[in-house]
């Protein structure tokens, strides 16, 4: 049983015994109780019981009783109950509360708010500015009025600071009459990249490809050199790279070109992915020459790198011979590219041929294209020519890996040749100062294991 229950029982209770003292004494009610005697007297509490309804709530018939006319508690002076009858309240202490019959009054008193003005403090000097501020004064000092693009473009070049020159930039883009050129939209993306200020470098970058300014072939330039320096703004360089096949005035370069094709080829790190990205090699090639574009030395060994790479030699073999259209000649490079990607096509001959040609002309391999040869030989059991590979590597001071030796010295021994492995593995001891103890007791073991 909850309280509220308990509160309603106990105040029937209350009632009944209230009517069973009404009929002994009638007379001392009538008297001291004037209101119930009247025919507009309220009704008692089971009465007020009824009125709520018999599902309502005891607490709601609780309020329905009390909110009658109030009873003074000294009427109860001549009826002997028990003492809690003289309070009802008695029974619920959080539902005591003052009752007055007063009225309110409409317009009550309002209080003043005595303010309390507050005197003023005398002047104080002001602090002195920053080195910064007093900076960026000096420098706005130097501007003389009517300033234009390339007074701005001055200023931003003779600071050094980022953060100043960025605060000289906006502060001259806010003057009436004037608008930033490509110059100074330079500058400054110069200014923030070399100082690392590279969040609000992309921010000028946006502002540039949105059409903040007149575009040239430099500022092009510049947003397609810093978005291929930043991983996630690699597909905003080819956006630019687009918008200048689109103008008019400003057309891709051979700078251009080269920022892009070496940006794809940092891609090609493995051969599944070097597929995906095959195809804008090719795409851009035919456009550079389309265009007009003069290829140099340095791109065309891109171009042979990708292709090679892809193991697409051919295509590689076809650029290597238009090379002297060009006016360029192949170098290391060039040579090494094809003969690795020769070698691991399966054409180790014609790799060979090639190694030759350039041996010819006084070009020294690079050491992965070295190993691949002298494995891609090793394998075709052309074992005199791995071995003379493996001697102009030591010549050229360049040294054979661990693998490269394995692959030439465990293929003679399968060919019934031990003896002749044996005394080619101190040959190479004796010639490769790098091959260390531990390197020749990998491979001496890894002999007497094959025989």
């Amino acid at each position: 049983m909850d309280l509220f229950t308990f509160l309603a029982l106990k105040l029937v209770s209350v009632s009944v015994m209230l009517n069973k003292q009404q009929r002994a004494a009638r007379w001392s009610l009538s008297s001291s109780f004037p209101l119930l005697s009247s025919p507009h007297a309220r009704p008692c509490l089971p009465v007020a019981l009824s009125d709520a309804g018999a599902g309502a709530p005891p607490i709601i018939s609780l309020f329905i009783l009390f909110s009658r006319t109030p009873i003074a508690a000294s009427s109860f002076s001549k009826i002997s109950p028990s003492p809690h009858l003289l309070d009802p309240f008695s029974f619920f202490p959080c539902l005591r509360r003052p009752i007055t019959t007063a009225p309110a009054n409409p317009n009550p008193p309002r209080r003043r708010l005595h303010l309390r003005r507050r005197t003023p403090q005398p002047s104080q000097d002001p602090s002195p500015g920053t080195p910064l501020e007093k900076q960026f004064e000096s420098w706005i000092d130097k501007l003389r009025p009517g300033f234009g693009p390339p007074e701005v473009a001055d200023a931003l070049r003779a600071q050094s600071d980022p953060d100043l020159a960025l605060d000289v930039f906006r502060w001259a883009a806010q003057q009436r009459g004037y608008r930033h050129d490509s110059a100074a939209y330079l500058a400054m993306i110069k200014i923030l990249i070399s100082g690392r200020r590279y969040r609000h470098a992309e921010t000028l970058v946006e502002e540039v490809v949105a059409g903040a300014c007149e575009m040239s072939v430099p500022l092009y330039n510049s947003v397609i050199r810093f978005c291929c320096g930043r991983k996630f703004l690699f597909n905003r360089a080819f956006d630019v790279y687009r918008k200048m096949l689109r103008s008019e005035d400003c057309k891709p370069t051979l700078e251009t070109y080269t920022l892009l094709f070496n940006s794809l080829l940092r891609r090609f790190n493995k051969l599944h992915v070097c597929y995906v990205y095959l195809h804008a090699v090719r795409s851009m090639a035919k456009q550079m020459k389309s265009s007009g574009v003069i290829p140099d030395t340095f791109v065309l060994n891109m171009i042979i790198k990708a292709y090679s790479k892809c193991l697409e030699v051919d295509e590689a073999i076809q650029v290597f011979r238009e090379m002297g259209l060009y006016g360029c000649e192949p170098n290391a490079y060039t040579y090494s590219y094809i003969v690795k990607g020769l070698c691991e096509k399966g054409r180790v001959g014609q790799g060979l041929g090639l190694y030759k040609e350039m041996r010819s002309k006084e070009l020294v391999p690079k050491s992965s294209a070295y190993m691949i040869l002298i494995c891609s030989l090793s394998l075709e059991r052309r074992f005199e020519d791995a071995r003379e590979a493996v001697f102009d590597m030591l010549r050229e001071a360049m040294a054979p890996d661990l693998l490269t030796y394995k692959t030439l010295l465990e293929g003679l021994c399968r060919e019934g040749k031990g003896s002749e492995a044996f005394d080619l593995l101190e040959e190479f001891r004796k010639r490769d100062t790098m091959m260390g103890q531990k390197n020749y007791r990998i491979l001496l073991n890894g002999i007497n294991f094959v025989n």
